[in-house]
This record gives C-alpha cells, sequence and structure tokens, in this order.
C-alpha cells in the first residue's frame, strides 16, 4: 500500500514536500482506521505484534511505560538525558515562551521516573527468564496509586523557576509567572483569535 502510494506520487512528478505531506496524512488516515489516535501509538503497535508474531520460543516482556521523566534517585535524583515529551513543556516555560496551554486542570497526568522504569524492566526480565513461551504486557505508571493533577504539575513549574530562573542569552533571570490555562477548545479558539487573529486583520493604516 505505501510503495503503491509512493510509485503514484512519482509518476504524478511531485514535490519532495509534496510526498512527505501526503505520507504523512496517509499514515494519520490507516491509524484511526484501525483505532490509533496517531502513527506514533500505532507503529509501536504494530511493532508489539510483529515481536509477539515472531518470538517463537525466545520470553517476550513487552513494557509500556507512561510519561518517563528525570531520575528519582539513581544515578542522582534529577538526572534525565535529552529534551523530550514532558520536558520539552518545561523548557518552554523556564525560558518564558509557554504563556498559555490547554489542559483540565483536574486532569491526572501520568508520569514515572526513568530508574523506575529501569527497575521495573531488570525485575520483569529475572522473574520470566526460564518462560520460554511467555509473553507479556506490563504498564508502568503511577496514576493508580499516586495521582498526580495536572494544577499540581503546574504549580511545580512556577514553584522552581521562582527559586531557580532560567537565565537569558544576556545574562538576565527570567521571571516566571503562572501559564493562562485554556479549558476548552472553545477557550482557546477565543484566546487565538483575539490575542493573533484579530491584529491581524487589522489595517496597516492605523499603525
Amino acid at each position: 500500500l505505501i510503495e503503491a502510494k509512493l510509485q503514484e506520487l512519482q509518476d504524478k512528478e511531485g514535490t519532495e514536500e509534496n510526498v512527505k505531506v501526503t505520507m504523512k496524512d496517509m499514515g494519520m488516515e490507516r491509524a484511526r482506521h484501525w483505532g490509533w489516535p496517531n502513527v506514533y501509538v500505532f507503529t509501536k503497535a504494530l511493532g508489539e505484534m510483529v515481536l509477539i508474531q515472531e518470538k517463537e520460543g525466545i520470553p517476550l516482556i513487552v513494557v509500556r511505560p507512561t510519561i518517563v521523566t528525570s531520575t528519582y534517585k539513581e544515578p542522582f535524583p534529577g538526572w534525565i538525558e535529552g529534551v523530550r515529551t514532558i520536558d520539552s513543556f518545561i523548557v518552554a516555560y523556564g525560558k518564558g515562551r509557554l504563556p498559555y496551554l490547554s489542559f483540565d486542570s483536574e486532569t491526572a497526568i501520568d508520569m514515572i521516573p526513568g530508574d523506575m522504569v529501569v527497575n521495573a524492566i531488570i525485575v520483569a526480565m529475572e522473574a520470566h527468564t526460564n518462560q520460554a513461551n511467555v509473553s507479556i504486557i506490563y504498564h508502568i505508571g503511577s496514576s493508580v496509586k499516586n495521582p498526580v493533577k495536572l494544577k499540581v504539575v503546574h504549580g511545580i513549574f512556577y514553584q522552581y523557576f521562582t527559586k531557580h530562573p532560567w537565565i537569558n542569552k544576556d545574562g538576565k533571570p527570567i521571571v516566571a509567572s503562572y501559564i493562562k490555562v485554556l479549558d476548552s477548545i472553545n477557550s482557546l479558539n477565543r484566546y487565538l483569535t483575539l490575542r493573533y487573529l484579530l491584529p491581524l486583520k487589522v489595517p496597516a493604516s492605523m499603525f
């Protein structure tokens, strides 16, 4: 199916950008057709299916962590490598580039420290070492026993960057402020319209 679509685009002499956009759209369409919200989770599911189907006599353990954060204890508290998922929001907030965000403050966000994920993987491997026919999936998260609401995470962002402000390129601290929370799609659309769309429609002659 993918090869046929690519061949069709090549026959039409589509540009590189056109091919890229078309294939991305196709990926989303296929993912949603099979009940997945996006290509990311769809391809992860496909990978798991292939492993389970082809594993033969090898014990297979699939570990599904939720949002992986910096470490709790090892190699030291707060260790992290790279900026991914929630880390990008933290960095954007610290730099003062996250003035608003659309979310429900009462929603629990499922996060798990990286070292806890590693520990769970090691324990799972040991527990199933001699079980040749095993195919088991472990979900590793925190929201069942220790749920954290987004409003708490928001407050932690503010408290941390108030005490330890981000220093900009000029050597000056960036003052932390609370994010404007837009708790519905309607409020998000209104904010975007008033803040960005309407100013674009104002005639230049007025300035």
